[in-house]
């Protein structure tokens, strides 16, 4: 529908034409008859046209135009405070990507259960001991089970040593509930895994040709596979670190796979591409520009 004020020009332009026309024909002789109903035609005819301008439909302006489907305005803005993943703090250690893929999930999802945990990686032959709260404690080097492998021998804790072979000689994978206890000897462990006989401990060294303390010194982690299975540390460490981070409490310990992956073994996931999907799924719809928002 046309506006007031655009009828108001449009009578302005109408108006005072045809006044003039009508007053002079009020004024003009007989004789000139014809001309005056000329020229009166002529000015009805010209309000007829701007009357057929009026009705025409305006234009719409170009920035409707071009205003895309009311469905395609819909975006999405992220919520104040995206979400921040949690992490374990290694301290200056430098761990394996998965030793901090594991520590970084265990603290993320709160799976240690609020205890303290240690993440053992026998691929780089290291134990990292952490608070219930994901703040390292301490890290050492560590000697493991003779065979690559991640899983026990079925029955292989109740058989004498010497009847378990080199192949069989391996450091089960897997998330166990550890307890410190001694051993028959009276000296104090890690309980492990107890129905594989798997346990942490302070490196032992009565064997002589075996070099353990010399493996444990050495930079390189190929040469830390000797053990039957158990995870053996430094003296110190264990003393310092590992026994005062279980005094009183059970713990998580996580043994690194090493023919899978930590995803298969752990059901782990990565923190930061949890933290994006998160973010993204708390995002709200933008509110459409409706009539009058352009």
């Amino acid at each position: 529908m046309t506006s007031p004020n655009r009828w108001t020009g449009l009578h302005a332009l109408v108006a005072r034409p045809l006044a003039k026309n009508l007053a002079r024909a009020r004024t003009a002789k007989v004789g000139r008859c014809g001309w005056v109903l000329g020229l009166l035609l002529s000015g009805l005819a010209g309000q007829a046209a701007l009357a057929a301008d009026a009705a025409a439909p305006l234009p719409l302006p170009i920035a409707m135009a071009e205003q895309p489907a009311q469905g395609a305005l819909l975006q999405t803005q992220p919520v104040a405070g995206a979400y921040l993943p949690r992490r374990a703090n290694f301290e200056q250690s430098e761990p394996s990507r998965e030793a901090r893929h594991v520590a970084d999930w265990v603290i993320d999802s709160g799976d240690n259960g609020g205890m303290p945990f240690v993440v053992v990686d026998k691929v780089d032959a290291q134990v990292f001991v952490f608070d219930a709260r994901g703040q390292l404690r301490g890290a050492a080097p560590a000697l493991l089970g003779l065979a690559v492998g991640d899983e026990a021998v079925p029955g292989i804790g109740q058989r004498k040593l010497s009847t378990i072979q080199p192949q069989e000689r391996t450091t089960s994978a897997g998330r166990f509930v550890a307890a410190q206890d001694r051993n028959l000897q009276g000296k104090d462990i890690l309980w492990i895994d107890y129905e594989s006989a798997i346990s942490l401990h302070p490196v032992v060294t009565g064997t002589a040709k075996e070099r353990r303390a010399e493996r444990l010194a050495s930079p390189s982690p190929l040469d830390n596979r000797v053990s039957y299975g158990c995870i053996n540390v430094p003296v110190p460490f264990y003393k310092n670190v590992v026994g005062p981070a279980f005094s009183g409490s059970d713990g998580i310990v996580y043994v690194l796979p090493e023919t899978r992956s930590a995803r298969e073994v752990f059901g782990s996931y990565d923190v930061e591409e949890r933290a994006r999907l998160k973010t993204a799924s708390q995002a709200v719809p933008a509110p459409a520009a409706g009539p009058g928002g352009w």
